[in-house]
């Protein structure tokens, strides 16, 4: 547990204003029965709509206003290294606010960081609930030791100037690398890291050292893709809202493709591979069956 400056977090008494940056964290609070303790919420907290609606919003997650969350007077901020800026978590300590970073990559991550969620409130019937998650999860690694499947599943399109497609996948050092496996899928960029500049990542330059920039998310060409032969393509509805339009595209730029010949291309919802937290449960009862069959058609 730490806090914005990296030091050790120490929540002395069940927090009763909670602002939360992180919009998985703001689902899994109310799934947990914690809800009414938050104050304020960003733009991309949506779910549970019903129950988020009339929640004060403090922007996005990358531009929150921190003025508007230090008028909120939270006892506690929740943030996450991936999602929100340096600048925003270096922002919100100046501030005098107690915040807690959260940042895990792998599904287990994910189940301690409820687990130091709840253990801020001392909720016994919370605790219930993730002892029941966390058995889930003991049963999906329990079967899902068969033969794997290997997918590819970008979170991100764009092209070149010369019009030339690119996507951006994740690597191995990802929780949705970790979710994904736990359904029996292997990674056909699992080992890929992304390269400086974009030209470099995508073939057309010399890399330069990547330093400390993040280097879990390649933007991989046509023809990596072409040769990685991924037997499942999954095409998320976020953060890159992919369409119809973008499954035909791989069809007619991939025909070859064991996917796309097999009929394995598939729109689904993003916030099942990305968010981590609750929505773990509904990930694990709606992703396995995409593994699972030979079903044809998008």
């Amino acid at each position: 547990m730490s806090t914005a400056n990296g030091q050790i977090l120490r929540v002395p008494k069940p927090p009763k204003r909670v602002v939360s940056l992180v919009p998985s964290m703001t689902e899994s609070l109310f799934d947990l029965g914690l809800g009414d303790s938050l104050v304020g919420i960003t733009d991309y907290c949506v779910h549970p709509a019903q129950k988020v609606a009339g929640l004060p919003r403090v922007g996005g997650t990358k531009n929150p206003r921190l003025e508007e969350i230090r008028a909120l007077d939270p006892d506690l901020v929740i943030a996450n290294k991936e999602e929100n800026t340096p600048e925003t978590i270096r922002g919100l300590e100046a501030a005098g606010l107690t915040t807690w970073v959260t940042f895990p990559q792998t599904v287990r991550q994910a189940l301690e960081t409820l687990n130091t969620l709840i253990g801020f409130y001392g909720s016994q019937s919370a605790f219930m609930i993730l002892k029941s998650l966390e058995q889930a999860v003991d049963w999906a690694e329990a079967a899902g030791g068969g033969a794997r499947v290997r997918y590819f599943c970008p979170i991100w399109y764009a092209q070149t100037s010369a019009g030339q497609p690119w996507w951006m996948a994740f690597n191995r050092e990802t929780y949705s690398h970790d979710l994904l496996a736990l359904f029996g899928g292997e990674n056909v960029f699992a080992a890929r890291e992304r390269r400086y500049p974009l030209e470099a990542d995508i073939g057309g330059a010399q890399p330069v050292p990547a330093g400390e920039r993040d280097t879990r998310y390649p933007r991989v060409p046509l023809e990596e893709v072409r040769a990685a032969a991924p037997e499942l393509i999954l095409l998320p509805t976020e953060p890159f809202e992919f369409t119809q339009q973008h499954a035909d595209e791989i069809a007619r730029l991939l025909p070859d493709c064991p996917a796309v010949r097999a009929g394995r291309v598939h729109l689904v919802d993003g916030s099942l591979i990305t968010w981590h937290g609750t929505r773990i449960a509904r990930a694990l009862r709606r992703l396995p069956e995409l593994f699972a069959g030979e079903t044809r058609g998008q």
